[in-house]
């Protein structure tokens, strides 16, 4: 008989292309490991809260953040072929902005509720780092949603709730005072912790020692049995 599921808590940002890598790196040492049940919960993490909510230019954005274009161009060839291995078609030609991700996290916290927070995840990586959707564009995440499911009522009433926004807000502050300072960051039972994007055999090695220790310990010593024949 199997074990209560291994947790694995995954604190990632939606514009973070390390996030969409380590998913998948997970994913495929998890093709691997069928050990255990695994259950997945994603948090909210924002890298940059101060890009304003109408977005930045990727240009502009990226220039004042990594310098020269030759440079930005060698980080993004770097990301696309690590990506490329994992099935990741990272087109950052198409990425037109830099965007505040509080609003995609907003719709992550509301599916994760519903059930639907995993798919929604990687719905969102892919539309932003390979589709080009400019998510800080109102009307684009509003159709995009109506796509994965949710009517136009649905998705600007979580816009406009700012309980929600609290909640992602003290949920990321949760993690920051647990000192998670970049994502991904991977917490495995609440004890083991992973940084960053990994290799997939770093993943299915702690999944293995994870598991290992969840596994009972059974002590055999003399037992009266069913049928009496030891009493």
């Amino acid at each position: 008989m199997k074990n209560k599921p291994l947790q694995i808590d995954i604190v990632s940002d939606v514009a973070c292309p390390w996030c969409y890598i380590g998913k998948k790196h997970l994913e495929k040492a998890l093709e691997s490991f069928d050990s255990q049940p695994v259950e997945i919960t994603w948090h909210p993490y924002q890298l940059d809260p101060t890009i304003p909510a109408e977005g930045v230019s990727r240009d502009e954005y990226f220039a004042k953040k990594f310098g020269n274009i030759d440079q930005i161009e060698q980080i993004f060839q770097r990301v696309s072929g690590v990506g490329k291995k994992v099935g990741i078609a990272f087109n950052f030609d198409k990425m037109t902005k830099a965007v505040n991700t509080i609003p995609l996290h907003k719709m992550l916290h509301i599916a994760r509720e519903e059930g639907t927070q995993i798919e929604l995840e990687e719905c969102f990586f892919k539309a932003y780092f390979t589709d080009g959707v400019d998510f800080s564009d109102t009307e684009q995440l509003i159709a995009f949603m109506e796509n994965f499911g949710w009517n136009r009522e649905k998705t600007k009433a979580v816009l406009a709730n700012e309980e929600i926004t609290y909640h992602v807000s003290q949920e990321i502050k949760h993690f920051q005072g647990l000192g998670v300072t970049g994502v991904p960051f991977f917490i495995l039972n609440n004890k083991y912790g992973i940084s960053g994007a990994q290799p997939i055999n770093v993943f299915l090695e702690t999944l293995n020692t994870v598991t290992a220790e969840m596994q009972p310990v059974e002590a055999v010593g003399e037992v009266c049995d069913v049928e009496g024949k030891n009493c």
